[in-house]
């Protein structure tokens, strides 16, 4: 389904759906939602698939997909960008648990944050749109890394 809409997108827009962008693509449906995949780890998982695509390109073709609606792009404060397939079916109103450290995303859903972003949003007389939250912290892995380190 979405490699169709890709196909006839970039046909709209004048470009071709190259091998490229249907890889890319591709790992993302193989993957499935609420995955989230760091420009590098999409080239990782394609070389390992002994997929070639060069970094660059991975990185063109990441933009390009989240400009299309086809992939949601997560920014993370520490200037860092992740990917994930964007799906109608998918609840957008989803949030995410970031580790600092290693990066790892895991999603959330919360209805008291939701109430939170629509109160927040109506008493300033805007409209929600979506309400998205990213929580920094540390994966238990990197948390234990961390309290080795530490004198106690």
């Amino acid at each position: 389904m979405q490699s169709e809409q890709l196909r006839t997108t970039l046909h709209g827009r004048g470009q071709r759906l190259t091998p490229q962008r249907q890889r890319v693509l591709a790992l993302f449906e193989r993957i499935g939602e609420g995955t989230h995949l760091s420009a590098e780890e999409v080239h990782q998982q394609l070389l390992r698939a002994e997929e070639r695509v060069s970094l660059a390109t991975v990185y063109r073709t990441l933009r390009l997909l989240s400009s299309m609606d086809l992939l949601r792009e997560l920014e993370l404060p520490e200037g860092g960008r992740r990917f994930e397939l964007a799906s109608g079916d998918h609840h957008r109103d989803h949030h995410h648990l970031v580790c600092v450290r290693c990066g790892q995303t895991e999603e959330f859903e919360s209805q008291a944050v939701l109430q939170a972003g629509e109160q927040a949003a109506g008493s300033h007389g805007f409209q929600l749109l979506e309400c998205v939250l990213n929580v920094r912290a540390l994966c238990p892995a990197c948390a234990a890394v961390e309290g080795q380190g530490r004198l106690v």
